[in-house]
């Protein structure tokens, strides 16, 4: 049986209807807003074709013939339909294509930041359990992961809460007193399930980072995106991350990470805008 051209442009061209769903994760892209919207205006075309079909098909069957003014559209309109679904089509395929390229550098590139992290951590293990060539006075304790041979003053008597920690070592960090603000952050991270923990671990990784160890800083500013990656402190983080790794030299893995804050956040927050800029300039990041 032979369908007129109408009702075979009508079956292919409902085959766009798959295709919104792979629009619609690039929405957030210029290419996949424009390729929506096309996607949109095609299936009002289709559904009116469809009406137009319909209106065709039941005036056939109320008067035994098509009346002139039911008739089904020309053979243009449905080779103009069939050209714009392959034009879709692809279109959608080439987006699809990038997309998936895209994924594939961001996981290369997680990976590669995930490596040199690892390393990172490796060689500050390597470097404290080394015997310390300067002995620290007696009764001030070493604070692991800190640079080799800095002493750190040992917390002040009583106990805290970790509220009290956290405001404390706000303060110190404010007047750049990094050792005390690193001994409140300590202690707050020490307390199980502290629900203060997230927010001390980014203190602390200020801290480090104020104090000139950029290697425990870029540690723990990777902590402190882990613990939260989409809390308050995560862009932060992934900043200061990638100014201590371009301190110690790590300049692939800073530029990587400052590839991974801006594919996590298409729109980052207008006071890092500046200091983004700065750190991949810094970073020598293409």
């Amino acid at each position: 049986m032979m369908f007129p051209p109408s009702f075979r442009i009508l079956a292919l061209a409902l085959l766009v209807l798959a295709v919104p769903a792979t629009a619609h994760a690039q929405v957030d892209t210029r290419e996949g807003i424009y390729l929506q919207n096309q996607i949109q205006e095609l299936k009002r075309d289709i559904q009116a074709l469809r009406d137009q079909l319909r209106s065709g098909a039941a005036g056939s069957s109320a008067l035994g013939a098509a009346r002139p003014s039911a008739a089904p559209p020309t053979g243009d309109i449905a080779t103009a339909l069939l050209e714009r679904v392959a034009r879709l089509e692809d279109e959608v395929r080439q987006l699809r294509g990038r997309s998936d390229e895209e994924a594939n550098q961001r996981k290369r590139a997680d990976d590669d930041l995930t490596k040199q992290i690892e390393d990172l951590n490796f060689r500050i293990d390597s470097t404290a359990s080394k015997p310390s060539s300067t002995p620290a006075k007696p009764g001030a304790p070493v604070v692991a992961g800190a640079t080799p041979n800095v002493v750190t003053p040992a917390a002040p008597a009583g106990k805290r809460t970790p509220e009290a920690a956290m405001q404390d070592g706000n303060a110190a960090l404010a007047r750049r007193d990094y050792a005390a603000a690193e001994i409140a952050a300590r202690e707050v991270i020490a307390v199980p399930k502290s629900p203060r923990a997230y927010d001390a671990q980014f203190l602390l990784a200020q801290a480090l980072n104020g104090k000139k160890d950029y290697q425990g800083a870029a540690v723990a500013y990777d902590d402190s995106y882990n613990r939260g990656r989409t809390g308050n402190h995560a862009q932060d983080s992934l900043l200061g991350l990638a100014n201590a790794l371009t301190s110690i030299g790590e300049k692939r893995a800073a530029c990587a990470t400052l590839d991974k804050l801006r594919a996590e956040f298409p729109t980052q927050r207008a006071d890092l805008k500046d200091g983004i800029a700065g750190a991949r300039q810094k970073a020598a990041c293409h």
